[in-house]
């Protein structure tokens, strides 16, 4: 099928879009925890404890690393730029042994020591759109090291051992749900935009093919009733094939039909190969057509086309000696004209036929005893 391959696409960019807004706020979700955590809880407890660090320039100026690099992570990930990831990741968990080393004993397990609810957050972001092993394996790196300070500092009695469990446990988990929950989401989100697209993609075709089965009954209700009267007359011996007017008749009967039928070519210039078909059928009578077009015809409905070409099957059967076709357009403008020498006898055509509500083609035909001149004009 011709509209599978653009059909598909269109699935695919709506459920990349509906996954990528969903995406989307889960980031935004975790930027916002990660630098409020680290602004409104962990700046304040290392503030009130300055005096009670180890190291507390060391505590805070860790802290300004990692302040600056998570601003610069979110404002990436908001962009959609990629990260760098695992140089991020190197200097958080450069900066996780260096606060649990200047933190001191005495502020192993408080707020000052903000590595233990805050840097995990980080992780998030440095990692945000990769596989959640990545992460885990980050957290046990962060437990190792929070793990050697604890020994380092001498705080191996169950209760502080079960307090760095817990202390693991606790600011581990929430950020590992925030990061698995996102990526779910998000795949969710793809998967049931998707489906939604998918069905909307085959009820458009759906309705599509319905449209277009009654265009050809549309099309073929236009000609049958000149064409049934013609065969029913040749049929019945009511008409004589030899008949000039019969002939002329059949022939509109036939340029019609061609060029009906061309309607539902797909080509690039559908009012000229319309043209051309009506054009074809009378040459095949001997009748020399020259065909002019200058510039190219913009896209045009079918209703549109049918009011610029259907007049000139008409005056193309009722032609003799020669014909000139011309169509001159532009982006807004369209204009079909048609000259072939006068002739004894009544006008072959009239107006286009059909409804013409908002008056866009406007037809125009003379004859002055020595040429018949035809023109429909189309404007935006």
């Amino acid at each position: 099928m011709p509209g599978g391959a653009p059909a598909a696409d269109g699935v695919r960019q709506a459920a990349a879009a509906v996954a990528h807004a969903s995406d989307r706020g889960a980031r935004i979700v975790s930027i916002v925890i990660a630098l409020a955590w680290h602004s409104a809880i962990a700046l304040p407890a290392v503030l009130a404890a300055r005096s009670e660090l180890a190291a507390p320039d060391v505590v805070l100026a860790a802290w300004v690393v990692v302040a600056v690099t998570g601003l610069v992570a979110g404002v990436r990930l908001l962009r959609g730029s990629p990260l760098p990831a695992w140089p991020l990741v190197a200097l958080l968990l450069v900066v996780d042994g260096t606060v649990f080393a200047a933190a001191g004993e005495s502020q192993l397990f408080t707020a000052a020591n903000w590595v233990w609810g805050t840097l995990a957050w980080f992780f998030v972001l440095a990692l945000w759109g990769r596989r959640v092993v990545g992460l885990l394996a980050l957290l046990v790196a962060h437990s190792l090291i929070a793990l050697v300070a604890v020994i380092g500092h001498g705080a191996t009695a169950s209760a502080d051992l079960a307090r760095f469990a817990m202390y693991v446990y606790g600011t581990s988990s929430l950020p590992v749900a925030v990061f698995v929950g996102g990526a779910a989401i998000a795949a969710l989100a793809r998967e049931r935009a998707a489906t939604a697209a998918a069905s909307h993609a085959v009820a458009a075709e759906r309705d599509a093919a319905e449209q277009a089965r009654r265009d050809r009954r549309d099309r073929l209700a236009l000609v049958s009733g000149t064409a049934e009267t013609v065969l029913a007359e040749l049929a019945d011996g009511r008409a004589d094939p030899t008949d000039p007017e019969v002939q002329r008749r059949a022939m509109l009967a036939a340029a019609r039909l061609r060029r009906l039928i061309a309607e539902s070519d797909d080509v690039p210039d559908p009012l000229l190969h319309e043209l051309r078909a009506a054009a074809d059928v009378a040459e095949r009578t001997g009748l020399p057509i020259e065909l002019v077009t200058v510039g190219t015809p913009p896209a045009l409905p079918v209703s549109i086309r049918r009011r610029l070409a259907d007049p000139f099957a008409a005056l193309l059967a009722d032609a003799r000696g020669w014909a000139r076709l011309t169509v001159v357009a532009g982006p807004d403008e369209v204009v079909v004209s048609l000259v072939t020498p006068d002739r004894d006898g009544p006008d072959a055509t009239g107006p286009p036929a059909g409804p013409d509500g908002d008056g866009q083609v406007q037809w125009v035909y003379e004859r002055d005893g020595e040429i018949r001149w035809a023109q429909t004009r189309w404007r935006r």
